[in-house]
Order: C-alpha cells, then structure tokens, then sequence
C-alpha cells in the first residue's frame, strides 16, 4: 500500500516532453520544504491504494506517454516503486528533487525517464544541496535524465555556475523554470533572457520552458 494524494491524467507542463498525455501519480510526504512550493503532498484527503489498484489505472490509459511518479518525493517510497514498475506496462517518468542517490540507486532499474531538481537556494530558503546534486546525477545520468531550476529574480552568477557546471559535467539538459505565481511567472522576460544567455555561455544544453499546464489552464 501507499499513500496518495492525487491521480489524474493531463499533459506534462514541464521540460522537454512538454504536451505528452502522462498519467499522474502524486505520492503523498517529502524530504525537503521548499519556500516556492505550491504542491499540496500532506496526507490530508489522501488515499491509501494497493499495487493492483494503481496498475489497474494504468491499463486503462495506454494512450499515455509515461506515469509520472511525482510528489512531494516519489523516492521516498521506494518498495512501492520497486513493485509497482515490475508490473506497470508503461514507462516510468520519475519526478524527483534530486537529493536521495541511494534511493534512486535502489530504484534505479525501475526508471526510464527521469526529471530532476536542483535547488537553488536563493529560491528555496534552503541550506546549499550542490554535493548531493552532484552525487544524484552521477547516477541517474545513466538514464534519460534532464534537470530543472525553478529560479526568480534573485538567482545569483556563483548559482548559474554551479548548475551550467554540473549540467555540462554530466552532458544532461538544464531547464530553466522561470517561478510562477498563478498564472504568471514572477520576473519580467528580459531577466529570463538574461539568466538564459548566461547560462548558455557555459552549457549550450540549456532551455526556457516555464510551465506550460498553467498558463493554458490545464491542471
């Protein structure tokens, strides 16, 4: 069993799959307390679903790209992913924070897809996570990984080093997330742009892409 707040079916709003249909799974707690965070994971108005009953949903929507594994931090449940990708016949798109390695190590055969976080902390109010990043993408660049930053107006010239470094290190995709308030992202385009140029002097891997579902209203 595990704990679940949502489950739906809509387009993937975020990086480079973009428009996919995917089917949502949103597992319930997570490691880290963002400040920007809008995701409602606590287990209030949860459910508690079996294996089958979610592998059941599965095979009702084969129309989907993938399932997205997405939270809070689907890591944090790693038995359920064990046995849930051993008997789900779509792939598995991991939507993760990007700071428990051994988790996705234990996991990591399980995963096709996996889209991960690094946290800034000028966005986050978090302490500095550059080593753990570090140490998750060592593993999962050996999947089709990208990584995604949620940014504003207060990204900083050492983090834009720190992330285009360690993209180009692993050769993986950097998403820039501009932050959203609603509808609309919360710094003006010519700072995005400004952040993007920056960022492609050093990683040339490196894409604008704010999110997508919310302006087009889709959930």
């Amino acid at each position: 069993m595990v704990r679940v707040k949502e489950i739906f079916t809509s387009i993937q709003g975020e990086g480079p799959y973009v428009g996919y249909k995917q089917l949502f799974i949103r597992l319930c707690g997570c490691n880290l307390r963002c400040s920007y965070c809008d995701t409602d994971f606590g287990a209030d108005n949860s459910k508690e679903h079996s294996v089958q009953e979610l592998i059941d949903i599965c095979n009702k929507n084969q129309d989907c790209h993938s399932v997205s594994l997405t939270g809070g931090e689907p890591l944090i449940h790693t038995d359920f992913i064990k046995e849930f990708a051993g008997k789900c016949t779509l792939p598995i798109y991991l939507e993760t924070n990007g700071t428990l390695p051994n988790e996705l190590e234990n996991v990591f055969d399980c995963i096709t897809y996996i889209s991960a976080d690094i946290k800034l902390p000028t966005a986050t109010g978090l302490k500095p996570l550059w080593e753990i990043h570090d140490e998750f993408f060592n593993i999962a660049s050996k999947k089709e990984l990208f990584a995604k930053v949620v940014f504003d107006d207060k990204i900083n010239d050492f983090e834009i080093h720190k992330i285009t470094h360690l993209c180009k290190k692993y050769d993986i995709e950097l998403v820039l997330q501009p932050m959203m308030r609603g509808k609309l992202p919360v710094i003006n385009s010519g700072f995005m742009q400004e952040v993007l140029n920056k960022c492609l002097k050093i990683h040339t891997k490196t894409r604008l892409i704010p999110q997508v579902h919310k302006f087009i209203d889709v959930i």
